[in-house]
């Protein structure tokens, strides 16, 4: 070895079969997973299972903030506004989230809207040995009740805005683009020798009237 450098350390007589990992067990796990899916779903039915309805939030920070997602429940605000209690939303398949604020009356209409499309469509089942209250289904409704057996309740999508189609008119097709460029960065390089000369020029004329 020349000078003073770190000895060589390679370490080649490892035995790589001990260590490698193998995933046999993925087609049994995908059996497993697939029979507690269908175990929950007759467990919790008629509610769907994908779980409760959440709010629609914008994902934080200003490079991802254009983004919608789903978020962790809906604020005290949004339920108020929506006409549903702080209390009665978990029982009906609503997720409360009391720490998260409405910034922006946007999100608040949003959120408020979804919880009243979900209220249109919900049915209550009333409880055994209880006098029907206001708000319970009927028979009929509860007859007709069905279970969302896959997929979000009201899922989240991000609108794509439409891109306006035109035909391109001839000044466009005659503008110079590069041109223009150059001659707008070579007149505002000499914006300050042009000022020099208009004011040299104005103070002789100025001169001349004077006589």
């Amino acid at each position: 070895m020349k000078h003073n450098q770190q000895l060589p350390n390679q370490h080649f007589r490892k035995d790589w079969k001990l260590r490698v990992r193998t995933w046999f067990n993925q087609p049994g796990r995908k059996v497993r997973r697939r029979t507690a899916r269908q175990a929950k779903a007759a467990r919790i039915a008629p509610r769907p299972v994908d779980g409760p309805l959440r709010s629609a939030v914008r994902c934080p920070t200003v490079r991802y903030n254009r983004k919608l997602r789903v978020g962790r429940g809906f604020t005290l605000e949004e339920l108020k506004v929506a006409g549903i209690s702080p209390k009665v939303a978990p029982t009906i398949g609503i997720a409360v989230d009391h720490r998260r604020r409405n910034r922006s009356e946007e999100s608040l209409k949003l959120n408020v809207q979804r919880l009243k499309d979900y209220k249109s469509k919900l049915i209550v089942f009333p409880l055994k040995g209880r006098k029907a209250q206001a708000g319970d289904a009927s028979a009929e409704e509860v007859a007709s009740a069905i279970q969302l057996p896959q997929g979000a309740l009201f899922p989240v999508t991000n609108p794509k805005a439409a891109t306006e189609v035109r035909a391109v008119t001839e000044e466009e097709k005659n503008f110079q683009a590069y041109r223009t460029l150059r001659m707008a960065k070579g007149w505002a390089r000499s914006k300050g020798v042009r000022a020099k000369k208009d004011a040299a020029y104005k103070e002789i004329m100025e001169q001349k009237t004077k006589k």
